[in-house]
């Protein structure tokens, strides 16, 4: 049993995942109540796609240095970089030209998605075994992780929920009012870059547990589910994290329990999961709830 619980063990080492992994949810539920609000749901799924440049990218100059081309903060770093050129395309493309904004993450999503197949088709063609391991960042793999990199990440995790409780105040103005802050003196488009960074760092750091294609539904699904719950946004916001742990940290528990189950895959379920609950029963705006204020209206109204 000691040696199951030790950090040499197979059990410390699920238990770092999973504790990652709950990190990771909770950090892109608090992020993804202030994307929800700004209407920007869609440029994580840019951002997310055009990471995939990056890793490729990564990958080859690894390989054309001697470095280990699999080494993850070298992979995350070129994601990182690609992700961000991304959202600044789709900022340009919206700001000069006459496009709007959906069909600039279109374009800029396809774009960089198409570079990133064919990089990865070239690095697939390198005479490397760890060519094969970009892979796991479309659609995750929890279980490839080692425990010093559950802890790293979880550390980021971290990092974005506590810059987003940091920079509370500044977030919730520009959230409802853009052109308030604006007249009043605040720097908007600062923080609305503050915002966008976080998103990023949110989906680097989720590449490797849940995926490109799969994070935009953990940054989205828990904020939706926590507003149907609470009108307040500092109530909603901490809720949005809960639950993002609880998707994160059940999906790695589940995925662990039952190996031939997808990390990512599971943890997107267990969040679409909660939303319908959410949907269902929550007093403020559940179905439910709502269903039986218009039957106790028509009550009143008849009695009346």
């Amino acid at each position: 049993m000691d040696s199951v619980l030790s950090p040499a063990g197979p059990g410390w080492n699920t238990a770092v995942v999973l504790a990652g992994a709950t990190a990771l949810g909770a950090a892109a539920g608090t992020v993804g109540s202030f994307l929800l609000l700004r209407r920007r749901s869609l440029v994580s799924d840019a951002l997310a796609h055009a990471t995939l440049p990056g890793l490729a990218l990564a990958f080859l100059i690894g390989a054309l240095a001697g470095v280990e081309g699999r080494s993850l903060p070298l992979l995350l770093l070129g994601a990182t970089v690609s992700g961000g050129l991304g959202v600044l395309a789709v900022q340009a493309v919206t700001r000069f030209t006459r496009l709007p904004e959906d069909a600039a993450i279109g374009a800029v999503l396809s774009v960089f998605f198409g570079i990133g197949v064919v990089l990865l088709s070239v690095v697939q063609a390198l005479p490397t075994g760890g060519a094969a391991g970009l892979k796991t960042f479309i659609f995750g793999q929890t279980a490839a992780m080692s425990a010093r990199e559950a802890a790293a990440l979880g550390l980021l995790a971290l990092l974005a929920a506590g810059l987003v409780a940091l920079f509370f105040k500044e977030l919730r103005l520009v959230a409802f009012d853009e052109g308030f802050a604006r007249v009043q003196g605040w720097p908007a488009g600062r923080i609305d870059l503050l915002l966008l960074g976080l998103v990023t760092l949110v989906t680097v750091v989720g590449l490797q547990t849940v995926g490109l294609i799969l994070i935009v539904a953990l940054l989205i699904t828990p904020a939706v589910a926590a507003r149907f719950w609470t009108d307040d946004l500092t109530t909603m916001t901490v809720a949005a994290g809960v639950l993002g742990a609880l998707s994160g940290g059940i999906g790695a528990w589940l995925s662990s329990a039952y190996a031939d189950l997808p990390a990512g895959a599971v943890i997107v379920l267990v969040a679409t999961a909660l939303f319908v609950l959410s949907f269902l029963v929550a007093p403020a705006r559940g179905l439910l709830a709502r269903v039986l204020r218009r039957r106790l209206l028509r009550r009143r109204e008849g009695l009346g």
